[in-house]
């Protein structure tokens, strides 16, 4: 199941209130375990901005070798 931005907030938000409840919370919710869920969840997130910042820079070298390399061809005709 994917879930859309407003639903993660919506859930992040549930979640807060059952852990502020403490010890008055529903009887079995994991709070701790959804917390933990929700967590991982944003560090995937940072994860996958931070590969794809790197794949484009990658992708602009490459760019900049390939045009040096036919500049280099080019000019030994």
């Amino acid at each position: 199941m994917i879930l859309n931005a407003q639903q993660l907030k919506a859930l992040r938000q549930r979640n807060d209130e059952e852990l502020r409840k403490g010890q008055y919370a529903k009887h079995g919710y994991p709070a701790h375990t959804i917390r933990d869920l929700l967590q991982t969840v944003e560090a995937v997130k940072k994860e996958k901005k931070k590969w794809q910042r790197l794949a484009s820079a990658r992708g602009k070298t490459l760019e900049e070798i390939l045009s040096l390399i036919e500049k280099q061809n080019s000019g030994s005709m």
